[in-house]
């Protein structure tokens, strides 16, 4: 069925693609050093779960980094608190990190952009991926919260540059103008 009007044309574009071009822009553009603030919290292997946990608690952190000698080890997260320790007969003062991280995670460079970080996130079913500098280094770490807040920023600047009248067309240019 041909298209009769140029409206209905530029109706059916914009359902085949949708989402504002500042958006994918963000994603695509945006290196993960702007999107995460904090410093990871880190702790050696051998510290005990139980101190692990408080110092979680304490920062308000879901999840710690486990440096042995400076170099990443492992990666200790909320997750790991529920599938590896609650409901287990575990002495949690003396039981160390360590027998519950996840040894050598995944990680991801710092200039990553949110895009590959979103996309890694959700095909392999991560929460927290850390950063590493050039020499392997953790820089920080980025979770899944940090990315939905970042485009929840993005996506409410876009909503307010909106126009008022729903049925305006936003990107209609006037000829002869």
């Amino acid at each position: 069925m041909p298209l009769e009007d140029d409206d209905e044309r530029e109706r059916l574009l914009e359902e085949e693609h949708p989402g504002p071009q500042v958006l994918e822009s963000a994603l695509a553009n945006t290196a993960l050093s702007e999107v995460v603030s904090q410093p990871p919290l880190t702790v050696s292997p051998s510290t005990t779960l139980a101190e692990t946990i408080r110092l979680m608690q304490l920062e308000r952190r879901a999840c710690v980094l486990i440096l042995d000698n400076g170099r990443l080890a492992g990666i200790f997260t909320e997750r790991d608190i529920l599938m590896k320790i609650a409901g287990r007969a575990l002495d949690l003062m003396h039981t160390p990190v360590s027998a519950s991280m996840t040894s050598d995670p995944m990680t991801l460079p710092a200039d990553a952009n949110v895009a590959f970080a979103l996309s890694k996130m959700v095909l392999e079913g991560f929460r927290h991926i850390p950063l590493v500098d050039d020499a392997g280094n953790p820089t920080a770490v980025v979770s899944m919260r940090n990315l939905i807040e970042y485009l929840g920023e993005i996506y409410s600047r876009e909503l307010l540059t909106m126009p008022s009248d729903p049925n305006q067309a936003r990107f209609r240019s006037r000829e002869g103008a």
